[in-house]
């Protein structure tokens, strides 16, 4: 189990932890939350043994593996595959080890640690992995030196997923997912074998794949049972009682102080007010708890338009080549609030800057309302603020005419407060960068607010607040998120972005999240016209596959024929090593069983390169 005692930790003088204690049980799904600021992030790097404890103790089992996603996979020539395969150190080690070992003895050891670890499956699990996070077959084959920042930190999140950690700890990891990422890992989280510890401000996730919450506030440490919103109802009525308390306590004080201050000085009375003051010094006091910062946004409301403001007949929208989306014709009046369902790739994005004006139809028509102001958030846009800059100067670039009491104001209907409002951008938390993007986006009243994944960053007490502003909107909301508790309270349409279309989706998000789930679409794919030819790089990765499965064919038939020439010496069924008998026996086995396995692979591997080359 994790052991965390009485733990003191501080920086820059400001104490974040103090006597902190809690206990999380092997095997247990936990999500720790708290305010921005409180100490989560530290925390983990506390139990990682970054950071050295000022006071108390964190104890892990022996030789308990640590892991979590610390940065994103570097920049580089190697393939998706090989780079998730290679985070498993322990197996790239002892494949290694395979290819050079001579001694028969380490030989067997080798080949039953693998069998141990399931090695020969690897391939297909860490293949697995990335296409739950969003990789097909073929981009599993490209070099990561193809992808973003972004999307290279699912390839780190599929690492320490395929290594399998004893105590996995995850700091959002579904910043960088997108809704049908998020829903998967939330699947594969609750199947996990071991131990994980999850900070997330996604009630989704939080309701779904952990059992316990761990509760950092006021510098300690609470474990509660149950998912989020049983930690939230519970909590509630706990410091509802805790309040009802302290003003019983102030009530009971406010008496007893009364009868000392009236009587103190009367003599027939005096023993009496002796005995209600040492009841007051000895009375422990009961705080009634701080009301949590409340957190706003406020969205300056556009004036009415006719409907519709935008209205499409057969558009079709790319970059350049053939359409991504076509024969689009969809219509969004004022009242509209829109969520974009569909996969990665699809085209959720397109059609969001088709929407916004950044991208213009290739074909059909697209028509707007002459007044039409459109406020457009996307993620990339947090990155773009300009670091050197506080908030204050990037409203001031807006709105030059404005007096800055009235700009001030509006920084802090989005919790910007004056503290931060003169901050540069640099010094800022995520959630307040995002909540600073937010506010730009909003400045002028759109008519209709397109907001692609809003909420990374944003706490829970943030995403709440967001949710409320977007119900009391008069404007028209497009929301792409991967958020599932802030689509279900906020879209009243769905729109399914899938196969280069775009239709509304009858069913709702309970039903596409079980649909995404699925191992296996249930419907049959349509007959396609042509079959497409396999490129000159993807038939070179099949060979180069092939061959991999080759060699580790080879490698095994040699480990066989070692152990099978030691099984065959007589030397070995001499009086009294029986038992060294049937370790040998064993170890034969073992590798036999590696060898099968070997030999699928072998086959799947040829068999999908002739489908290439047919």
């Amino acid at each position: 189990m994790l052991k965390i005692s009485d733990i003191t930790y501080s920086v820059e003088g400001r104490p974040l932890f103090e006597g902190g204690t809690a206990t999380i049980p092997t095997g247990h799904k936990v999500g720790l939350v708290g305010r921005n600021g409180a100490g989560k992030t530290t925390l983990f790097r506390l139990i990682r043994g970054e950071l050295a404890l000022e006071g108390g103790s964190i104890s892990l089992p022996n030789r308990a593996r640590i892991g979590g996603v610390a940065q994103e996979v570097p920049s580089s020539g190697t393939s998706l595959i090989e780079t998730v395969l290679a985070a498993d150190v322990e197996r790239a080690s002892l494949m290694a080890e395979s290819e050079t070992a001579t001694d028969p003895h380490r030989i067997a050891e080798i080949q039953t640690r693998l069998t141990d670890i399931d090695a020969w499956s690897a391939e297909g699990r860490a293949s697995a992995i990335l296409k739950g996070l969003g990789f097909d077959a073929e981009a599993q084959l490209r070099p990561c030196s193809d992808y973003s920042g972004g999307w290279r930190m699912r390839v780190a999140l599929a690492g320490v997923l395929f290594a399998q950690p004893d105590y996995l700890l995850l700091d959002e990891p579904t910043n960088y997912l997108d809704l049908e990422g998020a829903l998967w890992l939330e699947a594969y989280l609750a199947k996990y074998p071991h131990t994980v510890l999850i900070i997330s401000h996604d009630r989704g996730l939080l309701n779904r794949a952990v059992g316990a919450i761990l509760h950092l506030d006021n510098r300690k440490l609470t474990l509660w049972t149950g998912n989020y919103d049983t930690f939230a109802k519970n909590r509630a009525a706990s410091l509802a009682v805790q309040a009802a308390e302290a003003r019983k306590q102030d009530a009971r004080r406010q008496h007893l102080q009364a009868f000392v201050d009236r009587f103190k000085a009367k003599a027939s009375k005096a023993k009496q007010a002796q005995s209600r003051v040492k009841m007051l010094e000895r009375m422990t006091t009961i705080t009634a708890p701080e009301e949590a910062a409340k957190h706003v946004f406020t969205f300056p409301a556009p004036e009415e338009l006719p409907p519709p403001i935008i209205n499409m007949e057969e558009a079709a929208v790319g970059y350049g080549g053939p359409p991504i989306l076509r024969n689009l014709s969809l219509r969004i009046d004022q009242d509209d609030r829109i969520a974009l369902l569909g996969r990665n790739g699809e085209g959720k994005s397109t059609l969001s800057k088709l929407l916004a004006g950044k991208l213009t139809a290739s074909a059909g028509k697209v028509t707007r309302s002459n007044k039409l102001r459109i406020g457009y958030f996307a993620q990339h846009q947090v990155d773009e603020l300009h670091l050197d800059e506080t908030p204050l100067q990037h409203i001031m670039r807006i709105r030059p005419a404005e007096g800055q009491p009235r700009l001030r104001a509006r920084l802090a209907g989005f919790g910007l407060g004056a503290d931060q409002a003169e901050t540069p951008v640099a010094r800022l938390s995520g959630g307040q960068k995002a909540r600073l993007s937010l506010l730009l986006a909003t400045i002028e009243a759109p008519h209709l607010l397109i907001l692609d994944e809003p909420t990374n960053h944003l706490d829970i007490e943030s995403r709440e607040a967001l949710v409320e502003a977007l119900t009391g909107y008069s404007g028209a909301v497009v929301l792409v998120s991967h958020d599932m508790h802030l689509l279900s309270l906020v879209a009243d349409r769905l729109w399914l972005v899938k196969d280069g279309a775009v239709a509304p989706y009858e069913d709702d998000l309970e039903a596409y999240r079980a649909l995404l789930l699925q191992s296996d679409d249930p419907k049959p794919e349509k007959p396609k016209a042509e079959k497409r030819r396999a490129s000159r790089d993807e038939i070179l990765a099949l060979k180069a596959e092939l061959r991999k499965c080759e060699e580790r064919l080879a490698k095994i038939n040699e480990m066989r024929d070692r152990l099978a020439k030691k099984l065959a010496d007589p030397a070995l069924y001499e009086k009294g090593r029986g038992g060294e008998v049937e370790t040998w026996q064993k170890k034969y086995s073992e590798v036999m069983d590696g060898l099968d396995r070997a030999e699928a692979m072998w086959m799947k591997a040829q068999e999908r390169l002739e489908a290439a080359e047919a």
